[in-house]
């Protein structure tokens, strides 16, 4: 197969001929149809993930075709179309018992603990218990983004900070999972003001239905944040994992408010001082969260159909796995808006 392999730290992939996985043993091999360039895969190509050994393919959000089945799967057949969290879990153990697959001890992780989807074909452990069908009709494009972006946020603001109808959610940074975020939160009927520092993503953040924006390199974020909501948001969801966007998210909520830290601090900023007095004074409580568990796909998927949400804006660029390089690169600084997929794998 072809596929987009990392041989040193910020190298440019190199695109060749490598095996085809085999399917493991309750596992299936698909077919990649579309797969996301994300942030995260940024932090893998920097070599900033610790879980990354070299060589290694990338790619984590992914959806595709099963073309080959392993001993004990019960639920796929060859020519089922599916999409995957990116965090597999193995389905057996207490913490996937008790539905939080992402805590799993046993998961797997494509793109950063084993070979990712930068590829023509994947492998997928454990797939009865994380594989989930495409619905019909759903462009794969869009199903890949949901692999991480969308399924993050949405985790976000239901599994943990628990957004409620008519409270204001800002989103700090209008990436991918920021994007999302506001999508999904306006959907559930949140008033949303997102903050960033590239105005052409806070304009198109503004076209997908943000109340208002906040241009962080024009005044003061936090000021802004607490006058445009009365006194502080009720949700801060912190989408870059750096310490400025974090400190600020923590001082734009109200009293009670609730932080979900979605970005990830690797390199220098996984270890940050931060306002604990903000935290303390306000009451404030701190979530982590790190993707979805695979059970919440169709209650995801409810809420996309049945609001008729259009995800199709996430979508910037549709590219070629030979630019998936030149793709990498542009999280080096503030990224346009939208995200890129791989969707043609030949070229």
């Amino acid at each position: 197969m072809r596929a987009a392999r990392l041989w040193a730290w910020r190298a440019p992939l190199e695109i060749g001929a490598a095996p085809d996985p085999a399917p493991p043993p309750g596992g299936v091999v698909l077919r990649v149809l579309a797969c996301g360039i994300c942030r995260s895969d940024w932090h893998a190509w920097t070599g900033s993930d610790p879980d990354v050994r070299l060589p290694h393919t990338p790619g984590h959000e992914f959806c595709g075709e099963v073309v080959a089945v392993g001993p004990g799967v019960t639920r796929w057949r060859v020519g089922d179309r599916a999409i995957a969290p990116f965090i597999l879990s193995c389905g057996a153990c207490p913490a996937c018992a008790a539905g939080q697959q992402t805590t799993c001890a046993g998961q797997v992780l494509p793109g950063f603990t084993v070979d990712g989807a930068f590829a023509e074909y994947v492998a997928v452990d454990h797939a009865d218990a994380n594989l989930a069908a495409l619905p019909e009709g759903l462009d794969p494009a869009l199903a890949a983004a949901m692999g991480c972006r969308v399924t993050t946020a949405w985790q976000a603001l239901t599994g943990r900070a628990a957004l409620a109808p008519g409270e204001w959610l800002a989103v700090w940074g209008a990436g991918g999972v920021g994007l999302s975020a506001l999508m999904l939160a306006r959907a559930m009927g949140a008033r949303v003001v997102v903050v960033d520092v590239v105005a052409a993503r806070l304009d198109h953040a503004r076209a997908q239905g943000a109340e208002a924006v906040v241009n962080a390199a024009e005044g003061d974020p936090v000021a802004a944040v607490r006058e445009i909501t009365g006194g502080g948001a009720h949700v801060a969801l912190e989408a870059l994992g750096v310490v400025e966007t974090t400190a600020n998210a923590l001082r734009s909520l109200r009293k009670l408010g609730r932080m979900v830290q979605v970005g990830m601090p690797a390199g220098s900023h996984a270890t940050m001082a931060l306002p604990w007095d903000a935290v303390y004074s306000g009451q404030l409580a701190v979530y982590g969260t790190r993707g979805m568990p695979a059970h919440r796909f169709p209650s995801l998927f409810s809420l996309v159909a049945a609001r008729g949400v259009d995800l199709s804006p996430l979508i910037a660029r549709r590219v070629a796995l030979s630019e998936a390089t030149a793709e990498l690169a542009r999280f080096d600084g503030p990224a346009p808006p939208g995200v890129a997929v791989i969707t043609n794998f030949a070229a």
